[in-house]
């Protein structure tokens, strides 16, 4: 596994960074070919240690974002590892129950006949004019709202989404400009 670390408003020493490497790597098991794995290192008010953790693997994005109040920087990479292990397993075991689900005769007799609900239920639909605007302009907007999230189409002509972040400020997604 390749890993990328970033420090925030901190500067670790090499044993922290070793620590997380350790654990991180035993979530390679899980990953065909070589995963990517970024872990963001950040220290916050009231001395909160936040350990931001994504890994990549082929198609799928994994990410866990965790924060250790005492200030142990151990205690919230261990808490990460667990949140993507967690994630890991609960994607296998989806993905292993929709394959077995094609695998069994679609035509069974009426007296086994039962209702299943759906994975995803979509029970409800919009449709929304996407007007040019700034990202401020959307961001007023979805405030507006009283929304957390927005979608709009920048001044480029791309389309775009503001949201809120749990931890303050917005986040902006910004599409790559391919026409459909």
């Amino acid at each position: 596994m390749k890993f990328t670390f970033t420090c925030k408003k901190i500067s670790l020493n090499d044993s922290i960074k070793a620590y997380a490497e350790k654990k991180i790597s035993k979530l390679d098991r899980y990953f065909q070919e070589e995963a990517t794995a970024f872990v963001t290192f950040a220290v916050e008010k009231d001395h909160r240690c936040v350990v931001e953790v994504t890994i990549r693997g082929g198609n799928t994005l994994f990410r866990a974002q965790e924060e250790s109040r005492d200030g142990d920087m151990r205690g919230a990479i261990d808490a990460a590892c667990t949140t993507i292990n967690r994630q890991i397993r609960k994607n296998k075991t989806r993905l292993a129950k929709r394959l077995r689900q094609d695998a069994f005769v679609t035509d069974l007799p009426v007296e086994f006949d039962v209702s299943e609900e759906k994975e995803f239920d979509i029970v409800r639909t919009k449709h929304i004019a996407v007007k040019p605007m700034s990202s401020e302009e959307a961001i007023m907007q979805m405030n507006l709202l009283d929304h957390d999230f927005f979608v709009f189409r920048n001044m480029e002509d791309v389309i775009s989404i503001v949201y809120r972040r749990k931890n303050g400020g917005y986040g902006l997604i910004e599409t790559d400009g391919l026409d459909e």
